[in-house]
């Protein structure tokens, strides 16, 4: 049997890769929880006003889109061996929302 794939160039043999991948985007999945959660809480410690409810909306809505992108990623890198890479789109949506996420949970904090 041949090493080679299609057009004579070497099968990748993608090792664990994928799978450190996956857990990566786990991990990440989970801190964005726990901060959307810690926000929630801390915002609506104080008693729900307007502004805690809206906050933690915006929380909720940064912590979807990122689970969304997240969910989307771990699919693709459980589906095959040579997943495609990760579109610029979905990169940048995925940063915006880690970093909107840590600020709005920062300033709910302070």
């Amino acid at each position: 049997m041949s090493d080679q794939g299609e057009a004579g160039v070497p099968a990748r043999d993608p090792g664990l890769q994928p799978e450190r991948t996956r857990l990566a985007w786990r991990r990440t999945t989970l801190s964005c929880t726990v901060a959307a959660v810690l926000a929630a809480r801390a915002a609506l410690h104080e008693g729900t006003t307007a502004v805690a409810v809206l906050a933690c909306a915006l929380c909720l809505f940064l912590w979807l889109g990122f689970l969304g992108v997240a969910h989307r990623r771990m699919t693709e890198l459980a589906a095959t061996s040579r997943p495609l890479r990760l579109s610029a789109r979905a990169a940048a949506t995925a940063a915006l929302c880690t970093m909107a996420l840590a600020a709005c949970a920062t300033a709910m904090v302070f």
